[in-house]
C-alpha cells in the first residue's frame, strides 16, 4: 500500500491590508529618493492610480511622515504641490567603538543636529549607564521632535535571533543585552547592527547606491570588518556571523588576534597592525595614533611610509577573498586610511590585480571619504528600514 500523495497546503494571499502597507511604502520610499515630488509625479513613477495616491499622502501627511511644500510652476493647469519627508521627525543614532562612542540626533533624512562623545568603558553595564543618560539627555534638547526609535552601530556581531553582541573581539564584550536596558529606560524602540553592514545601509539609503545589488563594505579601524550586500540584501549568515573576513587567518603563525586565533586579517591590514609595524622599528612612537602615523608619512618619514605600505599590500591580500569568493560589483572602503589613498589605493588594486581569476572583472574599489560618519548615518536607515522597506530583509 503506498502512502497517500502530500497536498500542497493552499496559497495565500495578500489581504487588502498587506497591499496597502506595501503600497504606502513604495511612496514614502519614493518621497525620500526624489523628494521633492509631486502627487502627478508619483503616480507616474509607482504606476498607482492618482487617487489611490492621494490617499496614501493624506495619510502621511496625516501621521506627519510627510510635509507639503511650495508649489511648481506648469504651462497651463493647476498648480502641483511638492512633497518631502518631514525632518521634525527624528533618530537618535549610537556609534560604539572600542575606545570612543558618539551619540548623535539625526532627522529622516540623515542630517545631524547635534552629537556628543564619551570614552567607551570596558564595562558593557556601565557603558550602558552612560549611553542611556545621554541618550535621554539628547532627547529631551530635541525640541519636541518626534523620536522614531535608537540606532546603534556595534564593532562586533549582533545576533538577532537572540537579541544580543554574541562576537566583539576588540570591544572585548561578550553576550551582552544592549537592546532591553535601553528600551526598558527610554520606551523607544531600538535596533541594533554590526558597524560594517551600518555602512552598507548608509551608502545605500544616503550616497545613493541602490544601483548595486552586490557590494561589499570593508571597514578598517582598530579592526577590519565587512558588510555584504547580495542581491540587494544583507548578508547575515548562521548567527548573524556572515562577512567576519577580518578573522580569517593570513598566516597561522602569524601575531595572536583578539579572536582567540592567530594571524588574522586585520591583525595584519588594521590600523593597529600599521602602529605595530612602525614601533617595531622605532623606539620613538610612545601615545602614537592612526592619523599620526599618516601626518608622519606624508612629512616623509621613511619608516612610516614603510608601515603604511606593509598594511597596504596585507590590506590587498585579503581583499583578494572577497573578491574571489564574492565577486561584487564594487568594493568600498571606509576609514582613516582614505585620507592617504593616493598611498593606499594603488598597492591595494595592484594587490587585487595581481590574483584575478581568468577572464574576471576586478571590481572598482572604492574610497568613501566620509569623516566618520558612516556609521551614523546607517544607524538612522537601520530605524527608517521598517517604515520604508517592503521586505524586512531587503536594503532598498
Amino acid at each position: 500500500m503506498t502512502d497517500p500523495i502530500p497536498t500542497s497546503p493552499p496559497l495565500q494571499t495578500a489581504s487588502s491590508e498587506v497591499i496597502r502597507d506595501i503600497n504606502r511604502r513604495i511612496v514614502l520610499n519614493l518621497i525620500r529618493t526624489r523628494q521633492p515630488i509631486s502627487r502627478a509625479d508619483l503616480a507616474r513613477a509607482s504606476g498607482m492610480q492618482r487617487s489611490t495616491i492621494s490617499l496614501i499622502v493624506e495619510d502621511l501627511v496625516e501621521n506627519g511622515w510627510v510635509i507639503e511644500g511650495p508649489t511648481g510652476r506648469l504651462p497651463r493647469g493647476r498648480r502641483p504641490t511638492y512633497l518631502r519627508l518631514n525632518d521634525e521627525r527624528a533618530i537618535v543614532g549610537v556609534d560604539v567603538r572600542p575606545t570612543q562612542t558618539t551619540i548623535a540626533l539625526s532627522d529622516v533624512n540623515g542630517k545631524f543636529s547635534s552629537q556628543e562623545a564619551m570614552a567607551t568603558p570596558t564595562d558593557p553595564k556601565v557603558a550602558l549607564e552612560e549611553m542611556i543618560a545621554r541618550i535621554k539627555r539628547i532627547v529631551r534638547n530635541s525640541k519636541g521632535r518626534k523620536i522614531e526609535g535608537v540606532g546603534i552601530s556595534l564593532p562586533g556581531r549582533y545576533d538577532r535571533a537572540s537579541d544580543r553582541l554574541v562576537f566583539a573581539p576588540n570591544l572585548k564584550w561578550r553576550d551582552v543585552d544592549l537592546r532591553t536596558p535601553i528600551v526598558e529606560a527610554t520606551g523607544l524602540e531600538v535596533e541594533l547592527e554590526n558597524a560594517a553592514n551600518a555602512c552598507v545601509l548608509a551608502a545605500v539609503w544616503f550616497d545613493r547606491m541602490e544601483s548595486f545589488r552586490n557590494l561589499v563594505v570593508v571597514t578598517v579601524s582598530e579592526g577590519i570588518g565587512a558588510g555584504v550586500l547580495v542581491n540587494g540584501q544583507l548578508a547575515r549568515g548562521l548567527s548573524s556571523m556572515a562577512g567576519e573576513f577580518g578573522h580569517v587567518p593570513l598566516d597561522p603563525e602569524g601575531p595572536p588576534c583578539g579572536c582567540g586565533s592567530r594571524g588574522c586579517w586585520e591583525v595584519f591590514g588594521s590600523n593597529r597592525a600599521a602602529l605595530r609595524y612602525y614601533l617595531e622599528s622605532s623606539a620613538d612612537s610612545a601615545g602614537l595614533s592612526f592619523p599620526d602615523l599618516l601626518s608622519l608619512a606624508d612629512q616623509g618619514n621613511v619608516k612610516a611610509i614603510l608601515a603604511l605600505e606593509t598594511m597596504a599590500n596585507y590590506l590587498g591580500q585579503g581583499m583578494r577573498m572577497i573578491v574571489a569568493g564574492l565577486a561584487p560589483e564594487r568594493i568600498l572602503i571606509i576609514g582613516d586610511l582614505t585620507r592617504s589613498w593616493r598611498r593606499f589605493g594603488p598597492i591595494i588594486e595592484k594587490q587585487v590585480r595581481a590574483q584575478a581569476l581568468t577572464g574576471g572583472e576586478v571590481p572598482a574599489i572604492v574610497p568613501v571619504h566620509e569623516d566618520g560618519m558612516a556609521r551614523l548615518r546607517g544607524t538612522v536607515a537601520l530605524v527608517l528600514q521598517k517604515h520604508f522597506n517592503t521586505s524586512r530583509e531587503a536594503v532598498f
